[in-house]
């Protein structure tokens, strides 16, 4: 039997998603072998988080609680005429990992999924429409996850946004083989987006 104070801490670890038994019972042994300090510094941080992050309110980004707006929104570099749609706040460091985007983004906060119960009206789909004439969009990128509720979404995000405003450039992200894979390892989802994404040489 473990002590309960370490049985609480593993309890709690193996709470976070994708963090087992086991994983859970390896971070909270390393915790209590390590100097205090290790311990006292991921209690302080965790103690500051829901203070000190919030969401912007224009494109539902998570940005400092001190800030009015995402910093990727207000920068006056940035083009605001180009909307990048994700489902998740995380899906933007992503994107500008890659230095190639400089639009703004809009995170929908999730997908369309009715087996979960996420309908329509709980994404920020209405906000987006909104922005779409508040900041004279040009065109909206659809980088949705390339899942059954992702692609649903996507569909979605096309009709109302095609009602909104028909004359709106849409496009979605480009999905099918990534570079150094083998034909032979690709599943048949992979497969198909690559053949219907085909391009000339």
């Amino acid at each position: 039997m473990l002590p309960q104070a370490l049985t609480d801490v593993i309890n709690a670890l193996g709470s976070l998603p994708g963090v087992g038994q086991r994983t859970a019972e390896r971070y909270a042994y390393y915790l209590f072998r390590a100097i205090p300090k290790v311990s006292e510094s991921i209690v302080e941080a965790l103690d500051k988080l829901h203070d000190g992050v919030k969401s912007c309110p224009v494109t539902f980004a998570l940005m400092d609680a001190s800030e009015e707006v995402s910093p990727l929104y207000a920068d006056p570099k940035r083009d605001k005429k180009t909307v990048l749609v994700v489902e998740e706040p995380l899906d933007i460091y992503a994107i500008e990992s890659t230095h190639g985007f400089h639009g703004v983004y809009h995170v929908l906060g999730g997908a369309v999924s009715p087996i979960d119960g996420v309908t329509p009206e709980q994404l920020h789909i209405r906000e987006l429409v909104s922005r779409i004439d508040s900041d004279d969009v040009s065109e909206v990128i659809i980088a949705t996850n390339p899942s059954v509720e992702g692609e649903s979404t996507a569909l979605l995000l096309e009709k109302v946004l095609h009602e909104a405003k028909p004359s709106l450039k849409i496009t979605r992200l480009a999905r099918g083989l990534p570079l150094g894979v083998d034909l032979s390892y690709a599943d048949q989802i992979t497969l198909s987006a690559a053949l219907e994404n085909r391009t000339a040489l």
